[in-house]
């Protein structure tokens, strides 16, 4: 890879109890009801592209569109296009351009392709895509740079067989969301979810499972495969927190939550749950015992960068924090210099406490605390 950071890239399937994506029919199979297929329409409405491989387009025809109008509409509020960018994976080049993607208005397409394939592929497509030499055969690796460059943060990839595999055999898929329908297929010809490969994630390398819910008969399965998947789970779980904060006109409100090792909570806190003074990180840490013993290989998530200094208490957070022996930090959003100036990420740092930000949260932060102006 470069050095532009890499997309953040979430595989969305639906697949039967067997594990098939399709039927041998001629016709589409529909896995999902009409629930997830919103569900599904909402990912893509948060992400900067949608990818798919050529089989996908060939077999089924589609036009990767956001269909809400009220969330197509919301993109065009905030400066994007309606719809996120389409791209195309091809080995062969085999794709008509008189297919509904490349037919239908409302986002732009790129279809990266083999380096040999490329001058014929430019040729027939020149008119409705931009086309991608991107190495022979096509990688993955050089896609996501590329998509990297362009501004991609967030890639949501929707199939096929061949694709799944290789993002997962890869290494390179940061979450996984399965939708499993009620019913089995039962037919050797039919596609899979993914084809032989040694992929890193096997019997004793587990997924942790991030979320199991009923959508109706279908059953959503989120898995988190990489590092910053979890801890994008988690901050996420820590701004949800922040929600809950008493509203105040001197303070931010800020949600926490301590995760074990193992993946489970030990402990969540938020502004002012306790009383009209105390920060989350220091609600949460006061749930628990001092000298529990998952706190040195816990991570705790805080919305809002830990407080280095205060004036209602003696110890800001990040002495709490250093005091409990806590070796991890993630949060979203620097703490503005509205109240003081805050060193809580340097002096953590300095201790030798690991600090992840994850800035492209940070504007969920500031619309919770838009009672301030930050």
């Amino acid at each position: 890879m470069g050095t532009v950071d890499a997309p953040y890239v979430a595989l969305s399937c639906a697949m039967s109890v067997d594990g098939y994506i399709d039927d041998a029919g001629p016709e589409r199979l529909v896995l999902s009801n009409d629930s997830d297929l919103d569900r599904v329409d909402g990912e893509r409405a948060a992400s900067d592209a949608i990818m798919v491989g050529a089989g996908t387009v060939r077999q089924d025809d589609p036009r990767l569109l956001v269909r809400s109008p009220a969330r197509r509409a919301e993109r065009l509020r905030d400066g994007r296009p309606a719809s996120p960018l389409r791209v195309v994976l091809t080995a062969s080049g085999d794709l008509d351009p008189g297919l509904r993607l490349f037919t239908s208005a409302g986002a732009e397409r790129l279809v990266y392709c083999p380096t040999t394939v490329e001058p014929g592929l430019r040729e027939r497509l020149g008119p409705v895509a931009a086309v991608i030499a991107a190495g022979d055969p096509v990688t993955l690796a050089t896609v996501l740079d590329d998509l990297a460059r362009r501004r991609v943060r967030r890639l949501l990839v929707e199939g096929g067989t061949a694709v799944f595999t290789e993002f997962l055999s890869a290494g390179l898929a940061d979450e996984l969301h399965l939708a499993i329908a009620p019913f089995l297929v039962g037919d050797r010809r039919a596609p899979r979810f993914v084809g032989e490969a040694a992929f890193p994630h096997d019997a004793g390398h587990r997924m942790a499972l991030l979320e199991a819910r009923p959508i109706g008969d279908v059953v959503l399965l989120r898995y988190a495969l990489t590092e910053r998947a979890r801890d994008r789970h988690w901050l996420l779980t820590a701004i949800d927190l922040s929600r809950r904060c008493p509203p105040a006109a001197g303070a931010f409100s800020v949600g926490a939550v301590l995760v074990d090792a193992a993946g489970g909570v030990i402990a969540e806190g938020w502004s002012r749950d306790t009383d009209p003074h105390v920060h989350a990180e220091e609600s949460a840490l006061a749930r628990i015992p001092a000298d529990d013993p998952r706190l040195p290989s816990a991570t705790l998530y805080s919305s809002l960068e830990p407080c280095s200094v205060r004036r209602s208490r003696p110890l800001s957070c990040t002495r709490h924090i250093l005091a409990s022996g806590i070796r991890r930090v993630v949060f979203a959003l620097r703490e503005p210099d509205l109240f003081v100036r805050c060193r809580g990420a340097e002096e953590l740092r300095e201790a030798g406490v690991t600090v992840v930000e994850v800035p492209e949260l940070g504007d969920q932060v500031r619309a919770v605390n838009e009672h301030l102006t930050i």
